[in-house]
């Protein structure tokens, strides 16, 4: 059986980070502060402008992990 080398791992687990980004990002959607629609402010309702607030945190999340999951994919295939 033939060991699994530190590439192949930084390849698996980045692709699994991917992964995650991705589904995050289809269900949350991007950040309104990357989105060019325009959209009514929130401010008068404090419970819906609290959670437009962690939905846009938890869009950059998954942009985070979705970017940074392709990044350590490409540092594993270049190892």
């Amino acid at each position: 059986m033939a060991e699994v080398t530190s590439g192949e791992w930084l390849v698996i687990c980045g692709l699994g980070a991917a992964w995650l980004g991705w589904q995050i990002v289809v269900v949350a959607g991007l950040p309104r502060v990357l989105r060019t629609r325009n959209e009514p402010d929130a401010a008068k309702d404090p419970a819906a402008a609290f959670m437009r607030f962690w939905i846009d945190q938890y869009g950059f999340i998954g942009l985070t992990l979705l970017l940074g999951g392709l990044l350590v994919v490409v540092a594993g295939g270049l190892q």
